[in-house]
């Protein structure tokens, strides 16, 4: 994704309930069931990036809780308190 055509997908996945992913997330975020009849790409490939960064000894806690969430393994209020109470450690 590079030029403006890219950056204006961004904004649109971002920010607006046209955009699939955005309506999933604010729907979960709501407490109310998924949408129905939208495929939510993110749904389907956040389990994907955790298998992908595992193998690559990468910790990504956020995209974690996001797949976990998606995948009804944990819940939103979990998924809060387990990152905000994450032990500091210095990024690399």
């Amino acid at each position: 994704m590079v030029g403006l055509s890219g950056l204006g997908d961004l904004i649109l996945t971002c920010a607006s309930p046209q955009s699939r992913n955005f309506a999933l997330g604010l729907a979960l975020g709501r407490g109310e069931p998924k949408p129905v009849g939208k495929l939510a790409e993110g749904e389907f490939t956040a389990p994907v990036l955790i298998e992908l960064a595992a193998s690559q000894n990468i910790d990504m806690p956020v995209s974690k809780s996001v797949a976990a969430i998606l995948a009804n393994k944990l819940t939103i209020d979990a998924a809060i308190e387990g990152l905000l109470t994450r032990p500091f450690k210095a990024e690399e």
